[in-house]
């Protein structure tokens, strides 16, 4: 039985503006985000054992019964006329692509337990349009650290995020600047080259309308940046003694524990841009930083740079900086043209395995 003269009282003593319900709401928004993660984690994992075990059975009795195709079209049929609804896809298209997953992975460990926690349209992605076990593994972890939905992922994989991420040589000073451990973890952080394609620009236009551009679309440029990437602003100001300084964007990465200065440059490098960015840094890890903080980092974003500039720039630099390329349109150099196939062929192999797969 409800105690009236309570319920009276606390809806006389209510108040929807005060901190004390504020902060039940908020715990309750953030309980709710937390159970739906975990239902789609789960999900994702249960949908994986019955694609997996698919897989190993039809493989499995292949081979002890001597069966060819025809089991797999056979079973599709069945299986779509006992299940009706398409939540797991039943098609014979789908049953080949489990017995492929299976075969991919397993004798793989670690990658089975990358697979296991993304969807399946991410790994047939990945299935299908990478061979290199270490490629598989970064798209697998980078879909799992950053949450990349599938249009997310082919994109990546038509910019050649890997290639532009860890194969090419990278022009910085962190290991003059930084201590070594750290020094590893920000050039794994930092990329070569970075595509803002995604931004709607084309050249030629001027820094500021890259730097607007860039906060009206900061989601993609984050995904862009990689993971543990938070946006702290634009055109950032800093107060010393009695002038004020900007720098162009200035963000915060969980895993380095430190803030990123990025500096927007449209035409070539100029070796005066590292001056000018190590004179940022200073500001920002004596007047910004806190207690517990490692030093700051710059990336200057430039449409072109001379490798001998960029070193003969760093080389008395004692700040950690690194300078990359940007690119507005989808072109990329001609090095990195033949890793992967064209970006509009890629796609177009990519829609056409995908668009016959029943979901």
């Amino acid at each position: 039985m409800i105690d009236s003269k309570v319920t009276d009282r606390e809806e006389d003593l209510f108040d929807s503006t005060s901190q004390n319900y504020l902060q039940l709401l908020e715990e309750a928004k953030q309980k709710i985000t937390s159970c739906r993660i975990q239902i789609a984690r789960s999900a994702t994992k249960e949908q994986f054992n019955l694609y997996w075990w698919f897989g190993q059975k039809i493989y499995e009795a292949q081979n002890k019964y001597h069966w060819g195709k025809s089991v797999v079209e056979q079973l599709g049929k069945d299986l779509r006329r006992s299940f009706t609804d398409t939540t797991y896809g039943f098609s014979s298209r789908n049953l080949w692509e489990m017995r492929r997953f299976y075969l991919e992975y397993k004798n793989n460990p670690i990658l089975q337990q990358l697979v296991a926690e993304i969807p399946w349209g991410q790994n047939l992605v990945i299935l299908s349009k990478t061979k290199d076990l270490s490629i598989r593994e970064y798209y697998l972890r980078a879909t799992i650290e950053q949450g990349w939905t599938r249009d997310v992922l082919v994109m990546q994989i038509n910019s050649q995020a890997y290639e532009r991420h860890l194969l090419t040589k990278k022009q910085h000073n962190f290991e003059k600047a930084l201590p070594e451990h750290l020094a590893e973890q920000a050039d794994r952080t930092m990329k070569d080259i970075y595509m803002l394609d995604t931004l709607g620009l084309t050249q030629p236009v001027l820094e500021t309308d890259i730097e607007n551009r860039m906060v009206d679309k900061i989601k993609n440029v984050m995904l862009e940046l990689g993971y543990g990437f938070a946006f702290m602003g634009n055109q950032y100001k800093i107060t010393a003694e009695g002038s004020e300084y900007f720098i162009d964007m200035l963000f915060f990465n969980r895993r380095l524990k430190a803030m990123v200065a990025l500096e927007i440059k449209r035409g070539k490098f100029q070796p005066e841009y590292a001056g000018k960015m190590n004179f940022y840094l200073n500001l920002l890890d004596d007047f910004v930083r806190e207690p517990g903080e490692n030093p700051s980092i710059g990336i200057i974003l430039c449409s072109q740079r001379k490798k001998f500039e960029v070193e003969y720039a760093l080389r008395s630099i004692d700040k950690p900086i690194g300078v990359s390329e940007f690119r507005l349109t989808k072109d990329l150099p001609a090095e990195l043209n033949d890793k992967l196939p064209h970006p509009d062929q890629l796609e177009t192999e990519i829609m056409k395995e995908l668009g016959a797969i029943d979901k």
